[in-house]
């Protein structure tokens, strides 16, 4: 039986995937395909990877059970914390696989692209690991929300880059990063998501995959069993949710779902809805579920997360959620914030607001009694702290 993993030739998950470039990209990302799925496989490579996973990024995470989660919702809720590793989210994992790929190709130059800076700080970090230049565009909305993630980077030696056009957020960041690429083929375009062409969705997917490989083997320790019955994780482009379902999409047994930023409404021509917004379409090089008019011109998305500030998904997931695999939740502003506010308060534990999205997902699901829940805690609050202090929450929620 064929895995949900695996794409055909042309990079297509189904009816979503493939890759829609420019003439001019045509060679490198032809060079990148076969750079990957040589190396994929490559001992010494696979060696590498591990090696600077476990001693440099400091995995594997912990998986935490939440005693005073699990007491609220009535489940075994367990959190998966990316938020420890080096850098304070799981975008380490990708980029230390992509700019080892980079190094095998002899590339020099790095472009990427970020929104709310954890992928950019990623990237910096990983840059100035290998001695490689790196450019850096984000939206000039995402620079005056995210400042401390802008000036780690610049700190790290990184250049970055303000995108002025559209919505000035993540979708404008990628709109850049790619004409650079355009302009300037030898350099390596190392994306923060599963997103764009094939082969970056299977392939950040695949360096993402170390997630649901440790709550395997952390789960058999704590429970006795390695398969959750319910896996939660947070999708703006997907990331951290394609690495935490990874080694479970085969298993129908296990219950995954995929949390939208619903930002002020699904209603509200103010959101970031994706899975029920969309419709089939291409942007940045795939064709997948998008936010778009009529006329198939894109709406501009809004969350108060600027990780998950993203008119489209990844392909991967467009194709899992359209065929009922993955279920789909849209988490408000407000709910999120009440979401970060409570791990706060409860657990010390101060999240990501794209994290806490998933962690208000929660309040939305139906647990049995001895259900094992898995929420991937993508990514550390710091960055995040001005606009947490600048928003009310619901303190009824506590």
């Amino acid at each position: 039986m064929k895995s949900i993993l695996e794409t055909d030739e042309l990079g297509f998950y189904g009816e979503f995937g493939g890759a829609y470039i420019p003439e001019l990209l045509y060679p490198s990302v032809q060079e990148l395909k076969e750079a990957f799925f040589k190396y994929k496989g490559d001992e010494d490579f696979i060696a590498e990877f591990k090696h600077l996973l476990k001693d440099y990024v400091g995995r594997p995470t912990p998986l935490y059970f939440s005693k005073k989660l699990s007491e609220k919702h009535g489940a075994q809720i367990f959190l998966k914390r990316e938020d420890l590793n080096h850098t304070g989210a799981h975008k380490i994992n990708n980029t230390i696989g992509q700019i080892l790929l980079a190094k095998r190709m002899g590339k020099t130059q790095i472009v990427a692209e970020t929104g709310a800076g954890q992928h950019g700080v990623a990237t910096a970090t990983v840059c100035a690991l290998m001695d490689m230049e790196c450019t850096i565009y984000m939206g000039a909305k995402d620079i005056d929300r995210q400042a401390p993630n802008v000036e780690r980077m610049k700190y790290m030696g990184a250049k970055v880059v303000s995108a002025e056009s559209g919505s000035k957020t993540l979708k404008d960041a990628t709109n850049e990063a790619i004409r650079h690429w355009i302009n300037n083929p030898d350099t390596f375009y190392l994306i923060g998501s599963v997103v764009g062409p094939h082969p970056y969705p299977a392939m950040v997917a695949y360096f993402q995959a170390v997630i649901s490989e440790e709550i395997k083997k952390q789960l058999l320790q704590k429970t006795n069993h390695e398969k959750p019955d319910i896996v939660i994780a947070c999708v703006g482009g997907g990331s951290n949710a394609a690495g935490a379902f990874y080694h479970f999409y085969d298993d129908e047994n296990v219950r995954l779902i995929a949390v939208e930023a619903g930002g002020l409404g699904i209603k509200s021509g103010k959101s970031a809805a994706t899975a029920v917004l969309g419709k089939p379409g291409v942007i940045h090089g795939s064709y997948t579920l998008l936010m778009q008019d009529a006329y198939g011109q894109i709406v501009e998305p809004h969350s108060i997360s600027a990780g998950l500030d993203y008119p489209g998904i990844g392909p991967l997931h467009a194709a899992t959620i359209s065929s009922g695999r993955v279920e789909a939740i849209a988490i408000n502003d407000n709910e999120a914030l009440n979401a970060a506010q409570l791990l706060a308060k409860s657990e010390g534990i101060i999240p990501a607001l794209e994290t806490a999205h998933a962690l208000a997902a929660l309040n939305h699901c139906e647990f049995k009694k001895n259900d094992v829940v898995v929420i991937n805690l993508s990514g550390r609050g710091d960055k995040d702290m001005q606009t947490l202090l600048n928003n009310k929450y619901d303190e009824s929620t506590f």
